[in-house]
């Protein structure tokens, strides 16, 4: 069903077109019945009669049912318009993190950590409620104008009771290759510890101005995230914490059991005294450092074209 500006669905009139994903369209409403504006999801043109992404739209108009915390987007009522699911949810006045990271970025570690901490604080009470998002992005948060961010799009979300959802004939990926972490794309479902990854990387991507496993293609980001080391952060950002690097470095970890064991213990990290301080470029001017290592590229190429096209093929073939 295509819609257009001007059209009402149910008590809800379409003002403006926000954004569009391979998976939904999100437009601005009016809801007539509350007079307040509204953001309206409904999936994608593309997903229409693709039994898995409207199995996944309809698990999220039941999560974002579930949640009340304020770093995350409230769901206001799910329905059904010509057998047209689709979920509301409250209008939220602010801008994409992906803006205020390409403009901003590399930010002050105080800055830095505020915002991952609070996002964090958002995952904790998800997790507490049996909810694993899975695609924690820039993209998927927007940035308040009082500063405070909050998490969208549980379009991917996991819970506990969630079946795996599987369809031919699509190559859609589970999360965003940049922030995926190694067991997503080996295609596991990923879990609690998944989701420290993607804030590990998005924490990464604020202090460095760039992820840290980035490519020119799907391959090599996943790669990245399989077999390379994890870049050390204060070796690449003149004058940060090595105790801050080292919180990013463990969220980042290729073993989930490495990683931190929860929300919790991520949050205690991130509330380490002195973490954002800024060390003078003068106490670290004399720092002896190491070769980075190197790897073996003729083996790399070899067997990383095996493991991620089994990668590629097992994240296509379910969630």
């Amino acid at each position: 069903m295509l819609i257009q500006v001007g059209d009402k669905i149910d008590r809800f009139h379409i003002q403006q077109h926000i954004a569009q994903g391979g998976a939904a369209s999100i437009f601005l409403a009016l809801d007539q019945m509350t007079g307040k504006q509204v953001a309206l999801k409904i999936p994608s043109q593309l997903s229409v009669g693709i039994p898995a992404p409207l199995e996944r739209f309809r698990r999220e108009l039941e999560v974002m049912k579930t949640l009340d915390h304020p770093y995350i987007q409230k769901g206001v009522m799910s329905g059904q318009f010509n057998q047209m699911p689709y979920l509301v949810t409250e209008w939220v006045n602010g801008r994409s993190m992906r803006d205020i990271v390409d403009e901003q970025a590399p930010m002050a570690p105080d800055k830095a950590i505020d915002i991952i901490r609070k996002l964090a604080e958002g995952m904790k009470y998800c997790h507490a409620n049996g909810v694993i998002h899975r695609d924690l992005k820039p993209e998927n948060v927007l940035i308040q104008a009082d500063g405070q961010p909050m998490i969208l799009d549980f379009g991917l979300a996991l819970t506990k009771d969630a079946k795996r959802v599987t369809y031919a004939n699509s190559t859609m990926m589970v999360g965003t290759p940049e922030y995926m972490s190694p067991e997503q794309c080996e295609g596991q479902r990923g879990g609690i510890r998944s989701d420290i990854y993607a804030l590990g990387v998005m924490l990464y991507e604020l202090l460095a101005g760039k992820t840290p496993f980035a490519g020119k293609t799907i391959m090599v980001v996943m790669a990245g995230h399989l077999q390379r080391e994890v870049p050390q952060l204060d070796r690449k950002v003149p004058g940060l914490s090595p105790q801050l690097a080292a919180v990013v470095t463990k969220a980042l970890q290729k073993n989930p059991d490495d990683r931190y064991a929860n929300m919790d213990a991520f949050i205690e990290a991130l509330d380490q005294p002195d973490l954002s301080t800024v060390i003078p470029l003068d106490q670290t001017a004399g720092t002896v450092r190491k070769s980075p290592r190197w790897w073996s590229y003729g083996f790399m190429a070899v067997s990383l074209s095996l493991v991620t096209l089994i990668s590629i093929l097992a994240i296509a073939l379910g969630t």
